[in-house]
C-alpha cells in the first residue's frame, strides 16, 4: 500500500508528472493506494478556490477515484499521511513536501518524491 499526500495527487498539474504511471514505474508491484481522508477533505477546501491551485486540487480529487480513502485519528493531512504510512501494510509514502518528507525518513517511512523536471524516485530511510 503506497499512502499520497496532498500534494501528491496535485502533482499532474503543478508539475507535470503522470502520477499513476510514474508510480507505476517505480513500483511496478504496488496493488493499493490509499489517501487519509483529511487529504480529501484539504482537497476539496482548494478546489473551492481559484487559479492554477484549485485546477490542481480539482484534479486531485478526480484522482481520488483511484485510491481508498481511509479514516484517521488525525484531522492535519499531515499527521493522517504518517499515521497511515506507520501501518504494517504500508509500503511508502509520496509526498513532495519537505517537513513531511522529513517526518516520515524519520519513521522509517521510504518516500517517494519528486526527482528532476517530471520523474519520481524514491528516498530509502
Amino acid at each position: 500500500m503506497i499512502v499520497l499526500d496532498t500534494n501528491a495527487l496535485m502533482m499532474p498539474v503543478e508539475c507535470n508528472v503522470r502520477l499513476f504511471e510514474e508510480l507505476d514505474r517505480v513500483l511496478p508491484d504496488t496493488t493499493e493506494y490509499v489517501a487519509p481522508a483529511a487529504v480529501r477533505e484539504e482537497l476539496a477546501k482548494l478546489a473551492d478556490g481559484a487559479g492554477a491551485e484549485a485546477t490542481a486540487a480539482s484534479v486531485g480529487q478526480d484522482l481520488l477515484d483511484r485510491c481508498t480513502v481511509r479514516e484517521t485519528a488525525a484531522d492535519y493531512a499531515d499527521d493522517a499521511v504518517l499515521e497511515l504510512a506507520q501501518a504494517d501494510d504500508a509500503t511508502h509514502a509520496v509526498t513532495n513536501d519537505t517537513p513531511l518528507k522529513r517526518r516520515l525518513l524519520d519513521a522509517g517511512v521510504p518516500v517517494i518524491s519528486l526527482r528532476g523536471r517530471n520523474k519520481l524516485g524514491i528516498t530509502q530511510p
